[in-house]
């Protein structure tokens, strides 16, 4: 079965309320054994509009990463990222 991923990019404005969204936002990634593959750290935005923030995580499936982000453990996690800044997130299908 091919693996599922979040792709998200995120411009942190209030850096103190997106480490509220960072610590509850684990219960969500444990519970669904999320894999962190790349979280902030270098980038080259090669084109297109970046943010400063790039994240990507592994989930065993599709579904599993659906599961994850609608879980109430994720939603009140975001609950808080949305007074922390500007992100977009995608789900993705692996090969």
């Amino acid at each position: 079965m091919p693996k599922g991923y979040w792709i998200a990019h995120v411009t942190v404005t209030d850096a103190a309320q997106y480490q509220k969204y960072v610590e509850a936002s684990r219960a969500a990634f444990v519970k669904y054994g999320a894999v962190m593959l790349a979280r902030g750290g270098a980038f080259e935005q090669m084109d297109g509009q970046g943010h400063a923030r790039n994240v990507v995580i592994e989930f065993s499936s599709l579904q599993q990463a659906k599961d994850c982000y609608n879980s109430p453990e994720y939603q009140h996690a975001k609950s808080l990222r949305k007074d922390a800044g500007i992100a977009q997130l995608v789900l993705v299908e692996g090969v």
